[in-house]
């Protein structure tokens, strides 16, 4: 079939469509930001059996949606309409919610239906919602719908709000005032309802000092309590403000009208650090028990260590990065046989920080920071020569976060992943020792071809080519548990010092042919050249990606004489 993907953004899901549409050998074209004149050209040429669109906020011309199948996803329940669907359905506290797949016609959200999947609702963000269950849902529904027009069987039903089944119903787009918080009356778990319906975005607004910031990120705290609305604690990059019966956590904070700092979504300590003074942080006391928002942590069952590294949005800083290389470091030196790298609940690791480095007083000098951190945790995964590692690439992961995972001797990803192991799109050459372990897991011309077309990869083509071991069910409960058994089993499968001794074996040949450490420094060669070029694509590409700026259609050039001196 010829399937046309029309997205608003080249979104995760929009990336998962693309992979299961280009397994399934259907013949697949693209268009994201909507263009009326350029889609309409483009269908009248291209002519698609159906147009599916997996996130879309603009309206589709009627010159389109009259002449081809365009199935939209909508993250509501059947009769639900509007722009905050999970927004209302979060804040509302909604026991179950669902997906349906709309047809396009002259109103938003008000087409025929082609199917319905309910799902029951989590205590989290709208972003893990939408990245796990509405995902999941709305794969399952575009599967149905291509399937169906394949063998001729479509029967999208008209929206009847007089059924017993229909519980949506239209309602506007959630703003600000909807969203307030008022710390004196509201509980604990009042306000996080807040703060999860607007996460990742448009955040809770609130003031400090006069300033006007956006929330993100809420997490409840247990113990502490205080004066409503006043800040309790500073834990690294979180504060703990007070509630009406208890405290939360704020993880991130964006302030829009304070000079000297940049207006992007940062760690919350950062931002307070330019909008309080130094009296209010000092009153600001350190809380003993900081486990309800602690980054990292680890959970121990036998002799197996699931070390969990939950970074807003996968982004690792250098502070970030040193923490999570020193408790290895410390993990290692224990009688642990096996570490599972577990990344966070909605994101395995994206790299670098980007916005952290574009709110630093000097870019070029934090990203020079930031790539060693993270190089130098790649090398603490590479270098460990008395346990077996495995990734568990349980959530998407791109760029240097992606090649982390291959640091590891296993590599275990959950169906329904969507993987990006390539810099090139943000004008980087990349690190992380990416130049040894991508090609020694996938070959050098395999290599080559991942970081020159910058595709999303899916977790059957991940297998299929060797950046992974297994592939295990996407069911969130079922992943974990097949993940949990294989590990603790793995000493039942194979002889562990025998492997281990292997694997050490093997590095000592390799730093005998070429050392780890020419490795880095051939890379780092390329980054740091980049990164001190104020004319460099990179800050500029980094710049509109922290901005949410629109992208520019631009061709990449292709990476040359990636390993013109061996590997």
């Amino acid at each position: 079939m010829k399937v046309l993907i029309l997205s608003t953004a080249f979104s995760g899901m929009a990336q998962r469509v693309l992979t299961e549409l280009t397994a399934l050998n259907h013949t697949v074209e693209q268009h994201y930001d909507l263009d009326p004149e350029i889609l309409i050209e483009q269908t009248e040429r291209f002519q698609p059996d159906v147009i599916v669109c997996p996130f879309l906020t603009q309206r589709i011309p009627e010159q389109v949606w009259s002449q081809f199948p365009c199935l939209i996803v909508h993250p509501g329940i059947e009769g639900d309409k509007g722009p905050s669907s999970l927004d209302w359905a979060i804040t509302e506290g909604e026991e179950e919610w669902g997906v349906t797949l709309l047809q396009a016609n002259g109103n938003f959200d008000d087409g025929d239906i082609w199917g319905t999947r309910r799902f029951p609702m989590r205590p989290t963000s709208k972003t893990s919602i939408y990245k796990r269950e509405v995902t999941s849902a709305a794969m399952e529904l575009m599967r149905q719908a291509i399937a169906d027009i394949e063998k001729n069987e479509v029967c999208p039903r008209k929206l009847d709000y007089n059924s017993s089944m229909v519980r949506g119903r239209e309602r506007p787009l959630m703003k600000q005032d909807n969203r307030v918080i008022h710390w004196e009356s509201m509980s604990t778990t009042q306000v996080l309802k807040r703060l999860r319906a607007a996460d990742s975005r448009p955040g809770v607004r609130c003031l400090i000092n006069g300033y006007e910031v956006f929330m993100y990120g809420g997490v409840a705290e247990p113990k502490l309590k205080g004066t409503p609305g006043d800040i309790l604690a500073i834990y690294k990059g979180a504060f703990c403000c007070a509630t009406a019966d208890g405290a939360v956590w704020i993880r991130q904070l964006k302030c829009k009208n304070c000079d000297g700092l940049a207006p992007i979504k940062l760690p919350a300590s950062m931002v307070l650090e330019k909008i309080c003074d130094a009296s209010q942080l000092e009153a600001m006391h350190t809380v003993t028990d900081p486990s309800a928002v602690e980054e990292i942590r680890i959970v121990r069952k036998q002799d197996t260590a699931f070390v969990h590294f939950d970074f807003y949005n996968g982004a690792f800083n250098t502070r970030q990065c040193l923490e999570l290389k020193n408790q290895l470091a410390a993990l290692k030196q224990t009688d642990v046989k096996k570490i599972v790298l577990m990344g966070g609940e909605d994101f395995f690791s994206n790299g670098i920080h980007l916005n952290c480095i574009e709110a630093a007083e000097d870019p070029a000098m934090e990203s020079w920071h930031n790539i060693n951190a993270i190089d130098d945790l790649v090398l603490e995964i590479i270098n460990t020569p008395n346990q077996i590692t495995v990734a568990a690439l349980r959530n998407n992961a791109g760029a240097g976060g992606a090649i982390m995972a291959l640091a590891c001797d296993e590599v275990i990803i959950r169906q329904g992943v969507v993987l990006n192991p390539h810099y090139k799109t943000m004008g980087l050459f990349g690190s992380e020792y990416w130049t040894y372990l991508l090609p020694k897991r996938v070959g050098k011309e395999e290599s080559v071809r991942i970081v020159n077309e910058c595709q999303p990869m899916s977790a059957d083509e991940a297998v299929h080519i060797g950046m992974a071991d297994l592939v295990f069910e996407e069911d969130w409960d079922t992943y974990h548990r097949h993940l949990e058994e294989y590990c603790l089993n793995i000493d039942k499968v194979i002889d562990t010092q025998e492997y281990l001794d292997k694997k050490v074996a093997q590095l000592k040949s390799q730093e005998q042919k070429k050392p780890l450490v020419e490795y880095r420094n051939a890379e780092l060669t390329h980054m740091k050249k980049t990164f001190y070029d104020p004319s460099s694509e990179y800050h500029a590409k980094r710049r509109a990606f922290v901005y949410k700026e629109k992208a520019k259609k631009e061709s990449v050039k292709p990476l040359a004489n990636v390993f013109a001196q061996g590997a």
